[in-house]
């Protein structure tokens, strides 16, 4: 949630500044509270914060160059942003382990999109996850959970805001990894809930383990595999 720039909580002007540090502001936003930084300490000084906090970000990952093509995405993808509208649940059901196209394209999207919302997260734990996936909606890639695992035999599922689910309906938490026959799983969520998640009963996390969260019966699904549309996917990667 985007806060406006005159809210004066604490915790708004946290919020506007990992916002405004993390680049996620419209640039009417961004000028707004570039404007309130000459004369607002208590912002100054939360934005000063959040940039030291995330400045750890680099460790995780090699230097890397991005090509021409990166770039076009990016820009595409800012000058979207303001003109993103809601869109309307699909209730089209569709396999999603066997749609490797979709994957291809969530690649790139999602390994950036882990790196720079798991940021967040890294700086308000003690100890650094091994795994972080970021889940995105497969029409727009824009991304609603974020997954982070410090033990390859837990995880934790953190919204990024709260998504709007029919009161008919349900999203069910599933993940596969390579060489399984097909989906498992993980339990029913609560939309804007956090929801830590056992893997006792599965194989030890492995890097581009597929998790998503598709929309089933207020029951889950009857047959114990996806037959919902999916609302969020995402590939586990390895940061330690």
């Amino acid at each position: 949630m985007i806060t406006g720039p005159t809210d004066d909580t604490a915790q708004a002007r946290d919020e506007l500044a990992s916002e405004y540090v993390l680049g996620t502001l419209s640039a009417q936003q961004r000028a707004e509270v570039e404007q309130r930084l000459l004369t607002d300490n208590e912002l100054r000084a939360a934005v000063d914060s959040w940039e030291r906090r995330l400045l750890g970000l680099t460790d995780l990952a090699a230097p890397q160059t991005p090509s021409t093509h990166l770039w076009l995405r990016i820009e595409r993808s800012m000058n979207a942003l303001g003109r993103r509208q809601p869109t309307p649940v699909a209730e089209q059901p569709t396999h999603w382990w066997d749609r490797l196209s979709m994957w291809r394209g969530l690649a790139g999207a999602g390994l950036a999109a882990t790196l720079l919302l798991g940021a967040l997260l890294l700086t308000q734990t003690t100890v650094k996850p091994t795994y972080l996936v970021v889940l995105v909606a497969p029409q727009d890639k824009a991304p609603g959970w974020v997954i982070q695992a410090s033990d390859p035999r837990e995880i934790q599922l953190i919204p990024l805001g709260v998504v709007e689910v029919p009161a008919d309906k349900a999203l069910e938490f599933w993940t596969k990894a390579e060489g399984w026959q097909g989906p498992v799983s993980l339990g029913l969520v609560k939309p804007g809930q956090t929801l830590k998640v056992a893997l006792d009963k599965l194989p030890p996390l492995e890097p581009n383990q597929l998790f998503e969260l598709t929309l089933e019966n207020t029951t889950g699904s009857p047959i114990g595999k996806p037959t919902g549309p999916i609302q969020f996917i995402g590939r586990a990667v390895k940061v330690l």
